[in-house]
């Protein structure tokens, strides 16, 4: 049984297609992530699954609704944490906690024992009665997933949960997502950009680009998918070393991008001093040469054949453009 499956989802914007026929399904009680860079389509999609925003064409079942014909349905059966923080920061916690359960029409009695029981899940119970205001970004972001939770929802979206947050607090909200979804066993699905956080949190990746999903899969599965080893070579001339090396037989991948180039494949430290002695023999300079295994950056530039810092500048430009046009 699937909590999520999408069909052939497009959504266009005055001819610009931000969402590009993607289908995939999300099992009950997965941890479910869109990775991409900012721009994608990751919060498009989302938008589309929560019915804040309509499909050009396409078919989106939420719990079994259909996001189309039983927007009700779907919006009483989900909980969402937008990327912008929608708190109302003069209220205190406990006042924003008691006016969304209020909205969802959740009893008293049990509104207020699940107010106490999700403020303690997420650290918040001795903060309860302080203004909102007053509350690091942190806090914040804890705050909101344990509002989305009142409700008690099947589905929970998280759309770039820890954008903007240290490393220590990124690491906090991680341990509290897996908690969520181990004791609870709800449905999550969120949206990043940050690869280290779709490694650790989830149990199926969908990697987006330009509106179109490319690749999906465990996060295991996607990094075994391009090889054993990565060797990356910083170097002036590495069009030059492109050319020497494309044609070995021990390369499953090669990609340039920046200014560096990047080689996929097995037993990478018997190959190293190949490369070197290939360099040295052609004249070709080195300024720095190292081996790892493959991370889902890797993977995203092997199946785009550009990191996702490059694809999120380019981004930028095509919204720039898309913007020209439109004025």
């Amino acid at each position: 049984m699937f909590a999520i499956e999408v069909e052939n989802l497009t959504k266009e914007f005055d001819g610009f297609v931000a969402v590009d026929s993607i289908s995939f399904s999300i099992g009950k009680g997965e941890i479910f992530g869109l990775l991409g860079p900012n721009g994608a389509g990751k919060t498009t999609t989302m938008s589309m699954l929560s019915t804040t925003l309509k499909p050009t064409s396409g078919k989106a079942y939420v719990n079994g609704f259909d996001i189309l014909k039983n927007e009700d349905d779907v919006r009483k059966s989900i909980g969402i944490v937008f990327q912008d923080q929608s708190l109302d920061e003069e209220l205190t916690a406990y006042e924003n906690m008691d006016f969304h359960g209020r909205l969802y029409r959740v009893p008293k009695e049990e509104r207020q024992k699940k107010i106490a029981e999700l403020l303690k899940l997420v650290e918040l119970e001795d903060k309860k009665d302080n203004l909102v205001k007053t509350y690091s970004g942190g806090m914040r972001r804890r705050l909101e997933i344990a509002r989305g939770l009142l409700h008690e929802p099947d589905v929970l979206f998280l759309d770039e949960p820890t954008l903007g947050l240290d490393p220590q607090t990124r690491n906090h909200l991680w341990d509290y997502i897996e908690k969520l979804n181990g004791e609870k066993g709800i449905t999550l699905i969120l949206t990043t950009h940050y690869m280290d956080e779709a490694d650790k949190l989830c149990n199926r990746v969908a990697i987006i680009d330009r509106g179109k999903i490319i690749a999906s899969d465990t996060p295991e599965k996607l990094k075994d998918s391009i090889g054993g080893d990565v060797i990356t070579i910083h170097s002036p001339q590495r069009d030059d070393l492109y050319e020497i090396i494309k044609d070995q037989t021990w390369v499953k991948h090669l990609d340039l991008h920046d200014s560096s180039l990047t080689i996929s494949l097995q037993n990478a430290g018997q190959h190293v001093a190949e490369i070197v002695n290939l360099s040295s023999e052609k004249g070709i300079s080195i300024d720095d040469i190292s081996i790892h295994k493959p991370t889902l950056e890797d993977v995203f530039l092997h199946y785009t054949g550009r990191t996702i810092r490059e694809e999120e500048a380019n981004t930028k430009d095509r919204m720039r453009m898309m913007q020209r046009v439109r004025r």
